[in-house]
């Protein structure tokens, strides 16, 4: 973490107060709480972050009971009519329950208390799991994509009538699973519960590719239609996987949010009264909706640094919408080591 060199910093707090008294507290790491003199008493322990995990966990649930009756249903109608559509469409479904799952894991982890061995508590569980949520979409549509790739020389025949039932039923139940991830979970925000919706979303895609290829085999006897509407829904799904898997790197790569611009806040934060170089600024996403960043703000010598500090926190949380900041206000007399990052 972007933390790692504060420690070592800290043994300057005394030399910079005999130079400039205005600083002597100027040290403390602001907590945008509205509180700038509050310093290190408080710790982690006295503002954890609440966030409304109840709607995203009943989402997640009605999702899950519905899922999982569908791909039972599907997996058997798939081997009775002889359908790759279903039975890659019930592969999908297995991979959402599986899905389901692990976010459903990764919402209680994610309520879990901070400790002193992990001071983030286990709020990064959730984009482990939409990590993992990602990687196994692409794995199942590159399964279907090599097995379709075989039938398009020899389609067998599929029994359409009884595929397009099932898969409609598929369709309804995917379609209620979204709607209630949609209504109850933050959907747009949360990277764990989105990807929980696009495996659902997927689903849902390859119902309908499923009704499709049944109704042009029932028409036209069309039996090719089966493997390569099975290859056109994998290969959107893979495409709506990726878009998941690039986020969650970014983020585990400490990456800055996509929704902060790392160049306007250094030069916010440098425009402030008193503020003569901004340095070590980090800006990094703990998990959905919950943003950091760490800096330190040298300012010039007799300035009043505990009202830079506070100015600097509203700044933050007003403009840029971070709420969990630790700013280190300095004279000219700190020097630090060579830092690595």
């Amino acid at each position: 973490m972007s933390h790692e060199h504060h420690h070592q910093e800290g043994k300057h707090q005394h030399a910079d107060g005999e130079h400039s008294p205005s600083c002597s507290a100027g040290h403390h790491h602001g907590h945008s709480h509205g509180q700038g003199n509050h310093g290190h008493d408080h710790g982690h322990h006295g503002h954890h972050h609440h966030f409304d995990m109840s709607g995203n966990k009943t989402g997640l649930f009605i999702a899950l009971i519905i899922t999982a009756g569908i791909m039972v249903l599907e997996f058997v109608g798939g081997l009775v009519t002889n359908s790759l559509a279903l039975l890659s469409d019930s592969g999908h479904m297995l991979s959402d329950v599986s899905a389901l799952v692990l976010s459903l894991v990764a919402v209680w982890f994610a309520a879990r208390p901070a400790s002193a061995v992990r001071t983030y508590g286990f709020h990064r569980f959730e984009i482990l799991a939409a990590l993992f949520n990602g990687v196994t979409l692409v794995v199942i549509s590159v399964f279907i994509i090599w097995e379709a790739i075989g039938r398009l020389f020899d389609p067998p025949s599929v029994a359409s009538g009884s595929m397009m039932v099932i898969a409609a039923i598929g369709l309804l139940a995917n379609l209620a699973s979204a709607w209630a991830l949609l209504r109850k979970g933050d959907v747009h925000n949360n990277l764990n519960v989105r990807s929980a919706y696009l495996h659902v979303l997927g689903d849902a895609l390859g119902s309908v590719g499923a009704v499709l290829a049944g109704l042009l085999i029932y028409l036209f006897d069309w039996n090719i239609a089966d493997p390569i509407i099975s290859i056109v829904v994998a290969v959107l799904i893979v495409k709506s996987a990726w878009g998941v898997l690039k986020h969650t790197v970014h983020i585990l790569m400490e990456g800055t949010p996509v929704n902060v611009d790392e160049q306007e806040v250094r030069a916010a934060l440098g425009e402030l009264k008193g503020v003569v170089d901004v340095h070590d600024l980090h800006i990094w996403t703990i998990t959905s909706g919950l943003d950091s960043l760490s800096c330190h703000l040298q300012v010039a010598d007799g300035t009043d640094c505990q009202k830079v500090l506070q100015t600097a926190i509203a700044l933050v949380e007003e403009r840029f919408g971070i709420r969990h900041s630790t700013i280190q206000v300095e004279s000219s007399s700190i020097r630090h080591m060579e830092l690595q990052v």
